[in-house]
């Protein structure tokens, strides 16, 4: 017996078209009021107030870390800083205090889940909630797939992405019980386009944007509206230890104080993303239909060689120990301290 095709009613074809103008206007009315936030003078856009909050930036021992915790300090909030190097963690937390900031440091291995939710778990006991949470930390092997030991690939991930899902299963029930929250992911535009040498690492990146736009919509579904989200994307930046060599043609590398700078104004002005420098935002869209082998010779052009401090490829055997590996890529700091890996930074914060 042949299935009868019920053809819509008068009524649905009515509800439906309804529903698309509506649906339609809603969505022109939204652009609209992005384009003039966007046009609107910056010394004329919102800025909240952070007085009073606490702050927690992991990879705080050095680097984007270290001069993110100087400026929210100065803005009044408590730092929390994690890092697995214990002794850069004190650095800043010293560093901190000497501008009239409260500071507060632990050692964590990010790389560790229960390390993580264990200091979690003391944080909050020891100084309260943590409203603001920047997810910073950070590392890069440097080298071809295929000469990047199995453990190191892991590491990346560990730290890049994956530790981001328990910082933020850690904190994010109090934001929502309080209904105030703030989640910074410090990803890259390695996250937005694939570079030689760094697989691994624009795999995290990738990952981590992924992970940030995922929590935005989620929280907005659920009706959450006093926490928000923001993902920083810089391209390469100095004076953090991890890319000071990098060869880039043209597009010069950025100065990790414009990068703090930037991402605190994107903090306190609610920004969902932020892409460091901002011209780079025009860029993004040719590689949607850009043919892929302009696309190739353009980022072998730009970047010659994308790997940290220009370093050899190893000979790695597939259970190589970390032992054997160059001293820098068995750094022990997530953060990869400035005053450990660029001599030429004042370790005195003169250029903080």
């Amino acid at each position: 017996m042949a299935t009868e095709k019920h053809s819509p009613s008068a009524n649905q074809i009515v509800i439906t078209v309804i529903e698309v103008i509506g649906f339609l206007a809603y969505s022109v009315a939204l652009i609209i009021a992005a384009i003039y936030k966007a046009c609107l003078p910056s010394a004329y856009q919102h800025r909240k107030n952070i007085n009073g909050q606490i702050a927690l930036i992991t990879g705080g021992g050095g680097g984007l870390g270290r001069l993110l915790a100087l400026r929210l300090a100065r803005l009044g909030s408590t730092v929390v800083l994690w890092d697995v190097n214990e002794k850069a963690v004190e650095e800043t937390v010293g560093l901190v205090k000497g501008v009239g900031g409260k500071a507060y440091g632990y050692k964590c291995d990010l790389a560790d889940k229960e390390d993580v939710y264990r200091v979690a778990k003391k944080t909050q006991e020891d100084i309260g909630d943590v409203s603001i949470l920047i997810n910073n930390a950070g590392v890069v092997s440097g080298h071809t797939l295929l000469n990047t030991p199995d453990h190191l690939i892991k590491r990346t991930f560990d730290v890049n992405v994956v530790a981001h899902f328990w910082t933020v299963k850690a904190f994010l029930p109090k934001m929502i019980e309080k209904d105030n929250g703030h989640i910074i992911t410090i990803a890259s535009l390695a996250g937005h386009i694939g570079v030689p040498k760094l697989v691994d690492y624009c795999s995290s990146k990738y990952a981590a944007v992924g992970f940030d736009e995922s929590l935005k919509i989620e929280l907005e579904n659920q009706g959450i509206k006093g926490i928000k989200t923001t993902v920083v994307c810089p391209y390469f930046i100095q004076q953090t230890g991890m890319f000071d060599a990098v060869n880039s043609k043209f597009f010069p590398r950025l100065k990790a104080n414009d990068v703090a700078d930037r991402t605190i104004d994107a903090l306190l002005k609610d920004e969902h993303i932020v892409i460091v420098p901002g011209y780079f935002r025009w860029f993004m869209p040719l590689k949607l239909w850009m043919p892929w082998s302009v696309l190739s010779y353009f980022i072998s052009y730009m970047l010659p060689d994308a790997a940290p401090q220009h370093q050899p490829n190893p000979i790695v055997q597939i259970k190589e120990s970390e032992d054997s590996l160059p001293q820098k890529i068995t750094n022990n700091s997530l953060s990869a301290s400035i005053s450990q890996t660029n001599p030429s930074f004042d370790t005195k914060g003169k250029d903080l």
